[in-house]
């Protein structure tokens, strides 16, 4: 019994995450979120009508819904003069709202329950079986994998107009792409998973599966295919750990299933590649150490230049930048502190060169009086390059100093 029912939840979550992937990509979450709670008045009004849940009218009704929400949407925003965003929110809140009504006035007359269609019943999903090839097997799971099915073929024989569509709309308009037509189609997908989620895992769930693992995949990789690919993954991981902690922690499988996703994207957000907390957080711990060391360098060429003994620093960050850059071999240690050796000398000389050539221009060129010229210089010195330093050397003339009167040191190979 358990197996059918994370079966059910795995698959469903697969074809949320694949059509939730163009989705978050062409920046229509919420559009999504929409069409997930507005298609209720198209189940219902299909049940009405005498459809079970599952059945293909229940999902023409829905898919009704979801194009009827779209075109609110558009038409509410271009005729009323309300922002996108807000059009939206008007729409699919609007359609649930009357959905939620025909529930509730006809509840004697269908077989859904208002609890259900937020939660959804995924414990009670291997009950509801029909009868294949002498097989009992959940209607929610056939149903589900046939979407699965449909939206995955679609996406397949439309690749290359979603993606030209979804990273640029005009030109893919241009080149002849029936992008509208394209647009309805995802949106048709979208409204498909909706509904055959809708049973088992209810509305709430749906929007997760969605958002959220197409999301995280947004932040660990960077090539559409692997989106999707990573986000099917993420979502068939959360629904299936989801529904073993709500079995083991006596809960709602659908809310489990939630957090997971939420546990999951926190974690892409830890460790994405380049745009990760860590990631960023070590980057800026790396910049930091580096502007540190050269510091270092910089002061001790600076007392060489002078002949004076380099300043003692009681600094804890100093004294350890130091030790690294002599155990670098860029310094050794004397008798009254620290020397430079070639290696050091070199990288010295380009800091300093830097700074008294970003001094020189500023002088020259933005009016500033002297003793405003050492704070940006001290902070760009750490970011010219040599084909920078060599523009700027060609403004100055190779025989400028700095406004103290400072010798600017050659460039060395």
């Amino acid at each position: 019994m358990h197996g059918w029912a994370v079966a059910t939840a795995a698959v469903v979550a697969a074809g949320c995450a694949t059509v939730g992937t163009l989705l978050v990509v062409r920046r229509l979450s919420l559009l999504g979120d929409a069409i997930s709670h507005a298609v209720l008045p198209g189940i219902v009004v299909a049940v009405l009508l005498g459809a079970r849940p599952g059945d293909p009218a229940v999902l023409g009704g829905a898919t009704v819904a979801a194009l009827v929400t779209v075109g609110l949407t558009r038409l509410v925003h271009r005729q009323g003069g309300v922002a996108e965003d807000a059009s939206v929110g008007v729409a699919f809140t609007t359609l649930f709202a009357i959905g939620v009504l025909l529930v509730t006035v006809s509840g004697s007359r269908i077989d859904l329950d208002p609890g259900c269609i937020l939660y959804g019943i995924l414990e009670l999903v291997p009950f509801d079986t029909v009868a294949v090839l002498g097989v009992e097997l959940p209607r929610a799971f056939l149903s589900a994998a046939g979407v699965l099915l449909v939206v995955s073929l679609g996406l397949w024989l439309t690749w290359r107009w979603q993606v030209f569509t979804a990273f640029d709309a005009a030109a893919a308009r241009a080149a002849g792409v029936p992008t509208a037509a394209v647009t309805v189609g995802l949106l048709v997908g979208v409204s498909l998973a909706t509904v055959a989620g809708f049973e088992a895992v209810g509305a709430i769930l749906v929007v997760a599966m969605l958002v959220v693992p197409a999301a995280a995949a947004e932040l660990l990789v960077h090539r559409l295919q692997w989106v999707l690919l990573l986000a099917v993954c993420l979502a068939v991981g959360a629904a299936v750990g989801g529904y073993l902690a709500a079995w083991r922690f006596d809960t709602s499988a659908a809310g489990m299933m939630a957090v997971v996703l939420g546990l999951e994207y926190a974690v892409a957000v830890l460790v994405a590649p380049q745009e990760g907390l860590l990631a960023r957080g070590s980057a800026r711990l790396a910049y930091a150490w580096r502007v540190r060391c050269e510091d270092r360098l910089a002061a001790l060429w600076r007392a060489e230049e002078s002949a004076t003994p380099a300043a003692a620093s009681g600094h804890l960050v100093a004294r350890l930048a130091l030790r690294w850059l002599r155990l670098q071999g860029r310094v050794e240690a004397t008798s009254d502190g620290y020397r430079l050796l070639a290696r050091g000398r070199r990288e010295a000389e380009q800091v300093v060169r830097s700074h008294r050539l970003w001094e020189a221009w500023l002088g020259r060129h933005a009016e500033l009086p002297v003793d405003h010229l050492h704070p940006p210089a001290e902070w760009i010195e750490h970011h010219l390059g040599a084909r920078l330093r060599q523009r700027i050397e060609q403004d100055l003339g190779r025989d400028a100093v700095d406004p103290h009167g400072s010798r600017i040191p050659p460039e060395r190979g």
